[in-house]
């Protein structure tokens, strides 16, 4: 039993470890070349040592982390609102559904002029093209996921004389647990993704930002170690986001 266990959880890992393997021979072998475009993972590992010791590594970590955070935060309060709003009133989804499908499609880094225009560099202009690439898969998701609660508890709640606060903290939200949390870890996924495009593109820092000087700076084992790392706080959240799931759903007594 421990040795398929044991087995069991090795599975995952070994396509990795091959991946790993075969390209550190392929850039050893391109550097015997002289090629100095790329950098074996035990050069970027070595790079990565460095840059945690220095600090720049969490430094640059803490900035994307927390300008997603907050983005999400902003884009998942007005999405799931609104989705509530859209799922529970026919008339109101109708109204919203052209103006909803005309900015949908919008690429969130489309917006990078717009927002340097607004809010120059920094903090707010990352925050606010986060929250608006991250409101609209939270906005359809939470809405289909209302329009699907079971029609019996919404006219238990109208017999029961609920306002719709009430009706959408006791029924609706509670109903719609595990659905939401699924739009949630898309939604963490998303906004890491913009904020380190952004960094790259126009903001002076955080781990894109870092990637990019590295590169500048003709650095290929800094540039790997850096898009390791991003994959790595990627996996790290989303691990936690189910660990937050199923800890939620038990409390509610909710299947997740």
């Amino acid at each position: 039993m421990t040795e398929n266990r044991l087995f069991r959880w090795l599975r995952p890992w070994v396509f990795p470890v091959v991946l790993i393997g075969a390209f550190e021979w392929y850039a050893r072998r391109a550097a015997a070349l002289g090629s100095d475009a790329l950098a074996p993972p035990s050069a970027a590992a070595k790079a990565f040592v460095g840059a945690a010791l220095d600090g720049s590594l969490w430094q640059a970590t803490g900035f994307t982390l927390g300008t997603a955070a907050l983005g999400l935060l902003l884009g998942a309060v007005l999405g799931i609102a609104l989705g509530v709003v859209l799922g529970l009133s026919r008339r109101a989804a109708q109204l919203g559904s052209v103006s909803i499908e005309v900015l949908r499609p919008v690429p969130s880094v489309a917006l990078i002029p717009l927002a340097m225009l607004g809010f120059g560099f920094g903090v707010r202009m990352e925050l606010a093209i986060v929250a608006f690439a991250t409101f609209w898969p939270l906005l359809v998701l939470v809405q289909a996921a209302v329009q699907q609660v079971e029609p019996r508890l919404l006219e238990v709640s109208r017999v029961l004389g609920l306002s719709a606060r009430e009706r959408a903290f006791k029924i609706v939200l509670p109903a719609i647990v595990p659905r939401l949390f699924v739009a949630l870890r898309l939604g963490v996924a998303v906004a890491l993704v913009v904020a380190v495009t952004v960094e790259i593109a126009a903001n002076p820092n955080g781990m894109g930002y870092a990637m990019m000087i590295a590169q500048q700076s003709f650095d290929p084992a800094l540039m790997l170690a850096w898009l390791g790392w991003i994959g790595v706080v990627g996996f790290a959240v989303n691990a936690g986001m189910l660990v937050l799931q199923r800890a939620v759903s038990r409390r509610m007594g909710v299947q997740a």
